[in-house]
C-alpha cells in the first residue's frame, strides 16, 4: 500500500445533495422543506431550546442550590521560566512590572508564581502567592520572594 493508491472505504464518501434540481431528483420543488410553515422559509426556524411556546424545560425545573463561582478569585499565573526570559538580573518584579511586559493582562485578584522551568537570575519578586518549587528556585538563584 502506497500513498498513491489509498482510497476511502466504499460508502464513506457521499455526493452533496443538490436541492431544487427538478422534480425527478426527489429534492425538487420544496427541496425537502415540506409545505409552508416556519421551517420552510429562508432564515426560518426556532432558537435552541424553544418548545413551541410551551414553558421550556430549563424554566420548568426548579432552581436549587447556590454557586460560589461568582465570588471566586481570578489568579494570574506566571512561571519561573517566564521571569527568566523577561527580566534582567537584580530587577524588582511586581504586578506593575509584570503588566509592563504583558505577562499579566486584564483584571485579576491575585498573581501566583509557579515553578515550571529554570531561573538563573537573582530577582526580587513580590507577588500574592507562590508554589514551594518556585520559592526554592528563586532563592537558589540568589533572589528573594516576598508574599503579600
Amino acid at each position: 500500500m502506497n500513498l498513491h493508491n489509498l482510497k476511502p472505504n466504499p460508502g464513506a464518501k457521499h455526493r452533496k445533495k443538490r436541492l431544487g434540481c427538478g422534480e425527478s431528483s426527489g429534492l425538487g420543488k420544496t427541496s425537502g422543506r415540506g409545505h409552508k410553515g416556519q421551517k420552510s422559509r429562508s432564515g426560518g426556524g426556532v432558537r435552541p431550546g424553544f418548545e413551541g411556546g410551551q414553558m421550556p424545560l430549563a424554566r420548568r425545573l426548579p432552581k436549587r442550590g447556590f454557586s460560589n463561582l461568582q465570588f471566586r478569585d481570578t489568579i494570574a499565573i506566571v512561571n519561573v521560566s517566564q521571569l527568566e526570559q523577561y527580566f534582567e538580573a537584580d530587577t524588582e518584579v511586581n504586578e506593575e512590572a509584570l503588566r509592563q511586559v504583558k505577562l499579566v493582562k486584564g483584571q485579576c485578584d491575585k498573581i501566583k508564581v509557579l515553578g515550571q522551568g529554570e531561573i538563573t537570575k537573582a530577582l526580587k519578586v513580590s507577588v500574592d502567592q507562590a508554589s514551594n518549587s518556585a520559592k526554592e528556585k528563586i532563592e537558589k538563584a540568589g533572589g528573594s520572594l516576598e508574599l503579600s
